[in-house]
């Protein structure tokens, strides 16, 4: 078996600096990232997609494990020769490729059954998210590490400060749990924050692309101007007071107050009416 230099090695070899610009933190405690891999559930027979794998702390630790593959996505040229040294002791079982994950497909990346597992560049970690709550249905499952405040805001009920946009988007496709906090002492180098691994499990159900459509622009409106009674931050929809009414919600209220389920209905009305 080849043996492999340390994460630390990697990095020096390579000159693999965590660059601000990428949003990069490194895992390099090795337990540590045996234990976030293994927070994405049973991966046996799974393809995983691992995104900003960096000096490759957690792909170590997928490969280490029993998922049947492991495609892991990097636009830093410099970690891509570092994994390159990985590549070839997993041969047939990772292969890296380098490319912005904000333009990658993963259903025609990888095969199914599909999971993603990340610690994601902060920098473009929610729209990140959201193109894989679109395409959900094509996934088992994701464990994904954020800035806390992020994370919260995707677990967040209603009611709450943190509730908006994102949760909803976020618990409407999938059942969503906070699995772990990490203080900034688990990365090098250290963020100014917290972070946060979740897990999301998708729902059963395939609302479709029209449907997600409508979701996104309904949620887009309702907390645009979230201090607003709905009757106001809906009327870029056209007949607010309308929509409203059929789905027996009332005007005076506002988004943070609304249920996964009465956004779902909005959203369906929403669309039948275009």
């Amino acid at each position: 078996m080849t043996t492999l230099p340390s994460l630390r090695e990697t990095i020096a070899r390579h000159g693999l600096d965590a660059r601000k610009s990428l949003g990069q933190h490194f895992l390099l405690d090795e337990a540590l990232c045996g234990r976030i891999a293994r927070l994405a559930g049973d991966l046996t027979g799974r393809h995983v997609l691992e995104v900003g794998p960096g000096p490759g702390g957690l792909t170590r630790a997928l490969l280490a494990g029993p998922a049947e593959t492991v495609t892991a996505v990097e636009l830093d040229r410099r970690a891509i020769a570092a994994l390159a040294e990985l590549e070839a002791a997993h041969p047939g079982r990772l292969r890296v490729i380098e490319a912005d994950a904000l333009s990658i497909d993963v259903s025609a990346l990888i095969p199914a059954p599909r999971a993603i597992l990340a610690n994601l560049p902060y920098n473009v970690a929610t729209p990140l998210l959201v193109g894989w709550l679109r395409g959900a249905a094509a996934l088992t499952g994701m464990a994904l590490m954020f800035q806390q405040e992020v994370a919260e805001r995707i677990c967040a009920a209603p009611g709450t400060e943190a509730y908006g946009r994102l949760g909803v988007l976020a618990q409407w496709r999938c059942r969503c749990e906070m699995l772990l906090r990490l203080p900034p002492g688990a990365f090098s180098p250290p963020p100014k924050v917290w972070s946060a691994v979740v897990g999301l499990t998708p729902h059963a159900e395939d609302p479709g692309e029209a449907l997600f459509r409508s979701m996104e622009r309904l949620t887009a409106a309702a907390f645009g101007q979230r201090r607003k009674m709905l009757r106001g931050a809906l009327k870029s929809l056209g007949d607010a007071e309308g929509l409203l009414g059929t789905a027996g919600i009332a005007g005076d209220r506002r988004a943070e107050t609304l249920s996964i389920a009465e956004f779902d209905r909005l959203a369906r009305m929403l669309l039948a009416r275009a």
